[in-house]
């Protein structure tokens, strides 16, 4: 989509001050969904585009354990992967921005919004990225702690290895314990952050104080919406990855309208 005025200034932004966080009914998130699917289907040129980069950055990832032969990591990859997914949303969320003003956007669109915002989203990036770090040396500790220094087990004996043996389940259960810490301190800090840090002129430590007080003031909607993530995007993977085209999209446009119900300014 075209932009209606090309030489129009940026849209203007909700306000300079974090807002405060409101409480919503438990099936907001249903609506966030319904929201999302309007906007994607109202951009789907470039809704579509972002979704398929994101399905061929997984394939990448799939190629490349492959041929070095570290299936096993596809997990805990997979896991720091999604960490990082809010980020590269942040053309949806401008998307949404935008839509709800009655404006178009266009690639221009986009690549101004993150120009303006490019400090403060790479800050929260690299902070994902630390976490995103330190989830794969406890992944790579607890596969020592369980195998030894046994060599990752090869694709086909994958299942069988975690499923019907001690040291396997062992990881399995461990693994998925701490693996759901770091997915619910990830998810809390990101919950609303990248789309607060597009709208407003917060710093990064603000957007994760609300992000997180929006998970503590909303904790049954949050969870359903943690688990409406899961679930799409599991579907998404489990087509082969082709799924994520329009997973992603779907999931980054809710995001938007999460984050605008969650601090009352929708």
């Amino acid at each position: 989509m075209t932009s209606i005025n090309d030489d129009a200034a940026p849209a203007a932004r909700s306000g300079d001050t974090a807002p405060a966080i409101v409480r919503i009914p438990l099936d907001a998130p249903w609506n966030w969904l319904a929201a999302g699917w309007r906007d994607l289907t109202a951009a789907p040129q470039i809704s579509l585009v972002y979704g398929a980069v994101f399905a061929g950055i997984a394939w990448l990832f799939i190629l490349g354990l492959a041929l070095s032969s570290a299936i096993p990591l596809i997990l805990p990859l997979a896991g720091g992967f999604l960490l990082l997914g809010p980020v590269l949303a942040v053309g949806l969320y401008e998307i949404s921005r935008r839509r709800e003003r009655g404006e178009a956007t266009s690639w221009a669109d986009i690549s101004v919004a993150v120009r303006e915002n490019g400090s403060r989203l790479a800050l929260f990036g690299v902070a994902l990225l630390i976490l995103f770090i330190f989830w794969m040396r406890v992944a790579f500790l607890l596969f020592m702690l369980f195998f030894g220094a046994a060599s990752y087990p090869t694709a086909e004996a994958l299942v069988p290895t975690l499923l019907f043996t001690w040291h396997g389940l062992g990881l399995v259960v461990v693994g998925t314990a701490v693996g759901a810490l770091f997915a619910f301190v990830a998810y809390a800090i990101s919950a609303i952050s990248v789309p607060m840090l597009l709208d407003r002129r917060v710093d990064v430590v603000t957007a994760i104080i609300q992000s997180v007080q929006a998970v503590r003031t909303n904790p049954e909607a949050m969870l359903l919406w943690a688990a409406l993530i899961l679930g799409i995007v599991l579907l998404g993977c489990l087509t082969l990855f082709f799924g994520l085209v329009i997973a992603f999209p779907l999931v980054g446009h809710a995001t938007w309208h999460a984050y605008r119900e969650l601090t009352g300014t929708r």
